[in-house]
């Protein structure tokens, strides 16, 4: 027998494998893998559980709070005003069943929730179906893609070349088992909108979708209507967007959208270490039975009272592995749960009121930097609260000035775009008042 009673292998299929894969050691398995350790970790001795208290408290000073800070970047993840009763009404114990709700019975809480989360993305979005949310905007977005070649069965990806660089990445680690290939669509110069000519000529018979941004990763803001004019109907559109702005542009449902994916952090999420966030998802109805994660339904139970159950949970581990829709074993319920509260207690009015704020301090801030003649617009294309520009200053020159001053700055594009070495990504939430907006320009107008 094992000297670890817990594996099932014994001595004797040890020798097997080994005798098998011609090795002598079992080391002789992790001869290619970098050595890390080759001596007894240095580990600290024990502490009381007030020493380990304060050193955790000590620890955590080295930390910034964003509280404190002004800040003028997003790309992402994003700084909004989270009323208090969202997280009072999120620690309800109603809402803190099952993770996975199994149950119905026991789990009404949870299932409701997220059936109220799933109607308020269609709104949203403008959207028929949505599921009960996904790991994050990335996975979200590579799970649209699959999902199109599930409905036509075709390879061929067109994709923005202005989608966040992160969700193309994670896109590409999803498909490259897939058989697809991934084309990217490039954008005029000049507004950073998709180049309509070169979507057109990239349209072929073998093209299952066609991937935009909305607004698109520098801010700008994409012509949903032109571009759905110039995809066939048999191409699917997919569109990742950013839920905030959807409380000011006409929302994608509108425009004849297949797929509607994103981030859903900034709905009464923390910003946090950047996560955790949730993907939200929604399509036409017609594709629900092709759609990633779960699916809460209403209905209502032997005595006629209303309930909620989950209706469509298409995972490997519910139906045939060759019929599953996606591999996702979890969603971010908790978060879901945040979202609905949030988008509840905002409502429609509350959530226009915070996407004006963002468009309208943006443009101010855009007016004001161009004041200092320190910085340029690079694209003319419309955008909602987060624009490019070109600083003369050296972007990690004025980031490590504006940290001293307590502010976040805006985002080297340099980290995804090396040659984009003095353009920088400013971004504007309804937290960033006038007065830090007029310190920021005038401090930069001062540094050189």
């Amino acid at each position: 027998m094992s000297d670890f009673p817990y594996l099932p292998h014994t001595e004797r299929d040890i020798d097997e494998m080994m005798n098998y894969l011609n090795i002598k050691d079992i080391n002789e398995l992790y001869q290619d893998v970098p050595q890390l350790f080759n001596k007894d970790l240095n580990l600290p001795s024990s502490l009381s559980e007030l020493e380990v208290k304060e050193k955790l408290f000590d620890l955590s000073d080295f930390n910034k709070n964003i509280q404190e800070f002004g800040i003028f970047r997003g790309a992402g993840v994003y700084n909004h005003y989270i009323p208090t009763v969202v997280y009072s009404i999120a620690s309800n114990r109603n809402f803190l069943t099952a993770y996975t709700p199994y149950q119905a019975e026991v789990s009404q809480g949870t299932l409701q929730i997220l059936f109220e989360y799933q109607t308020l993305i269609c709104e949203l979005t403008g959207m028929e179906v949505a599921n009960s949310s996904m790991y994050d905007g990335a996975s979200a977005l590579a799970e649209a893609i699959l999902m199109a070649k599930r409905i036509n069965g075709r390879n061929k990806v067109l994709i923005s070349d202005l989608i966040h660089p992160e969700y193309y990445e994670v896109t590409k680690t999803y498909i490259e088992a897939q058989d697809m290939e991934l084309i990217e669509i490039i954008h005029n110069h000049q507004t950073a909108q998709i180049d309509i000519q070169d979507l057109k000529n990239k349209i072929s018979k073998e093209v299952s979708c066609v991937v935009v941004s909305y607004p698109n990763f520098f801010g700008v803001i994409e012509d949903l209507q032109e571009i759905r004019e110039n995809v066939p109907e048999d191409i699917i559109l997919i569109v990742s967007t950013y839920p905030i702005s959807l409380g000011l542009l006409e929302s994608p449902g509108c425009f004849g959208v297949d797929i509607v994916v994103g981030e859903g952090q900034s709905l009464g999420n923390l910003p946090s270490f950047g996560g955790p966030g949730l993907g939200f998802f929604a399509s036409k109805e017609k594709y629900i039975r092709k759609m990633p994660g779960r699916i809460i339904g209403e209905t209502v139970d032997k005595d006629g009272k209303r309930g909620f159950v989950m209706v469509l949970q298409t995972r490997e581990q519910h139906i045939r592995r060759e019929r599953s829709t996606s591999n996702i074993c979890s969603n971010q319920a908790h978060n879901a749960l945040l979202a609905s509260i949030y988008l509840n207690v905002m409502g429609e009015k509350g959530l226009k009121e915070v996407a004006l704020q963002c468009y309208h301090k943006a443009h101010y801030l855009a007016n004001k930097l161009l004041e200092t003649d320190k910085f340029e617009m690079v694209y003319q294309g419309p955008f909602f609260n987060e624009f490019v520009m070109k600083s003369k200053i050296d972007p990690v020159y004025m980031n490590k000035k504006l940290i001293e001053q307590r502010y976040f700055g805006p985002l080297p594009l340099k980290k995804f775009f090396p040659q984009k070495g003095d353009q920088i990504l400013f971004s504007v939430t309804e937290l960033n008042k006038k007065r830090d907006i007029d310190f920021l320009c005038s401090f930069l107008e001062g540094l050189s």
